[in-house]
C-alpha cells in the first residue's frame, strides 16, 4: 500500500512583494521563480524527491525520505539567498489527494498566502514506511509526440494539443482516480498515484483519447521514493514503446 508523503511549497506575501513599492519587471519575476523552483527541485531531488511548479509562486514536492530538519533547512537555504522566503506544509496518506489537502491546510490555517506577517511555516509530520512501495508513480507519453505534433504543427500549436491532454488526464486522474498529475516538460506528465490496477489506467487512457483524441501511453512504478517509483516508470514505459503496448507495470 502506498503511503505519499507530500510537502507543499508556498513562497509567502508573493503577490504583494511583487507590487512593493511598485509593479516589478516581469522578466525578473519569471527568472526568480525559474531560479527558485530549480533550487527547491535540486535540493529534494538529491534526497530522491520531485518537485512539480505547479503555479510556481505554488509548488507541491513528494517527498517520502525527508524528515522536518531536511525541511528546515530548504527554508534557511532558501531565505539565505533570496528576497522571499517559504512557508511547507507537509503530510502523508496512501491518497495523494488527501496527503495535499492535509499539507495545505497546515500551511492557510497559519495564514493568509498574502498576510506579511505569515513567515517560513513548517507544519505536520513525516511518513511511516510501509515496506518499499510508499510512492506509485504513472509516467503517461504521447503516442509519437514527434510525428503527430512536433513535426506536423508549429510548436504553439503543438503546445496547444499537447496541453489539453494534460489538461484533461489532470482531471480525471485526480476525480477519478485520487491522484496529482504533472506536465513535466515536452510530452511527458507525470501522476502520482495510490495504489491502483491496470483497469484504472486504462480508463483514464481512454477517456483522454475520447474527449480530447490524444492518445497516451504509460509505465508505472513504485518504491520507496519518488526517485526509486519513478525510474521503475520510467523503464516501464521504454517497454511500452519497444514492445508497442499502452500500459507497462514494472518488471
Amino acid at each position: 500500500m502506498t503511503n505519499t508523503q507530500v510537502t507543499l511549497v508556498q513562497i509567502d506575501n508573493y503577490g504583494p512583494w511583487t507590487v512593493t513599492p511598485e509593479p516589478r519587471r516581469e522578466a525578473d519575476l519569471q527568472t526568480l521563480q525559474s531560479r527558485l523552483y530549480a533550487d527547491v527541485s535540486q535540493f529534494v531531488g538529491a534526497r530522491d524527491g520531485y518537485v512539480f511548479f505547479t503555479r510556481f509562486d505554488n509548488m507541491i514536492a513528494v517527498t517520502n525520505g525527508l524528515d522536518l530538519d531536511d525541511h528546515r533547512l530548504l527554508q534557511e537555504s532558501v531565505g539565505n539567498r533570496y528576497p522571499v522566503s517559504l512557508s511547507l506544509g507537509v503530510a502523508a496518506d496512501p491518497d495523494p489527494v488527501e496527503a495535499l489537502s492535509e499539507a495545505t491546510e497546515l500551511v492557510q490555517d497559519a495564514g493568509s498566502a498574502q498576510d506579511r506577517n505569515r513567515r517560513e511555516i513548517l507544519g505536520g509530520e513525516v511518513a511511516e514506511g510501509t515496506g518499499g512501495e510508499d510512492v506509485g508513480i504513472a509516467h503517461f507519453d504521447v503516442n509519437d509526440a514527434t510525428g503527430e505534433y512536433t513535426d506536423e504543427l508549429n510548436a504553439f500549436d503543438s503546445f496547444i494539443e499537447i496541453e489539453q491532454a494534460y489538461a484533461e488526464l489532470m482531471r480525471y486522474m485526480r476525480t477519478a482516480h485520487r491522484s496529482l498529475s504533472f506536465f513535466v516538460g515536452g510530452d511527458n506528465i507525470i501522476a502520482v498515484c495510490p495504489e491502483l490496477g491496470e483497469d484504472a489506467y486504462h480508463d483514464a487512457i481512454a477517456h483522454v483519447e475520447e474527449d480530447v483524441g490524444v492518445a497516451l501511453k504509460v509505465g508505472v512504478g513504485s518504491g520507496s521514493s519518488a526517485h526509486a517509483a519513478g525510474m521503475d516508470a520510467k523503464h516501464a514505459l521504454e517497454i511500452c514503446r519497444a514492445e508497442e503496448t499502452r500500459i507497462e507495470f514494472s518488471r
